[in-house]
């Protein structure tokens, strides 16, 4: 069983984002780039797979600028067989992003894509059903469980009300949530080895799918500053400041 696996280089979680001084996006010069932690958790869930011998290949995809092939090469380390990037320099919104990677799943033809639920820089939460309804295949998001058996697979999801158990037929398309696992360390002699797995670079204008943006974007501005807390010595004077200040009441 093939499973493809699409991850995206994004600022790493640990770096606070900074707006442009012009005010058009956000600043990634000299900033720390990593591989989406959703992403994560969707690489280590299909290597898994493949120690339990259910999987026999894992692709990785993934869709940006050149240093993307960093991004890759963790993929890679981490356990996938092979990767793929789609070159670009444009900043792709969901649909964009969905369309390229329905263009990949049709040529490399996998059973099962395993993908991150959301970036953490869009946190569009969108590129996976929108490649479902592309595909045509049928869908599960959120996943904290997965169970592969014949042609089938099934998911546990997590929702509001709790938990939802899914079966779905192969092929279809999987989005990873946080609780779904604990992604490894890659080992240094797998980041040696990953250096000389197969890496091919496409440009994702070859694809012959429309990349166009749908969205203008007018102005990124950071959140407003919160003002400091006050200490108030009694339950009274809390709901005075409640009703005077706060206008709760």
């Amino acid at each position: 069983m093939k499973v493809l696996v699409p991850v995206k280089r994004v600022i790493d979680y640990n770096v606070k984002a900074r707006v442009k001084s012009d005010q058009s996006g956000v600043d990634l010069a000299n900033v720390k780039m990593s591989m989406n932690p959703f992403c994560e958790i969707a690489v280590e869930e299909a290597v898994r797979m493949k120690e339990k011998g259910v999987v026999s290949e894992i692709v990785a995809v993934s869709i940006g600028p050149i240093q993307a092939q960093e991004t890759l090469r963790t993929a890679l380390a981490m356990g996938a067989d092979r990767a793929i990037l789609l070159q670009t320099d444009q900043d792709l919104e969901p649909l964009a992003v969905a369309k390229a990677l329905a263009a990949v799943a049709n040529e490399e033809k996998p059973d099962l894509i395993v993908m991150g639920k959301q970036a953490i820089d869009g946190d569009n939460n969108a590129t996976g059903q929108m490649l479902s309804t592309l595909l045509g295949w049928p869908q599960a998001t959120f996943a904290s469980a997965i169970e592969v058996s014949g042609g089938k697979v099934k998911v546990t999801r997590e929702v509001d009300g709790g938990l939802q158990n899914l079966e779905l037929d192969l092929p279809a398309v999987i989005t990873a949530d946080l609780r779904l696992n604990e992604p490894r360390y890659a080992s240094l002699p797998n980041i040696m080895k990953a250096k000389k797995k197969p890496l091919d670079i496409k440009e994702a204008a070859s694809l012959g799918v429309d990349l166009a943006p749908r969205l203008k974007v007018l102005k990124v501005a950071e959140p407003a500053k919160r003002s400091g807390g006050a200490k108030v010595e009694n339950a009274a004077e809390l709901v005075a400041k409640l009703k005077t200040e706060a206008g709760i009441f």
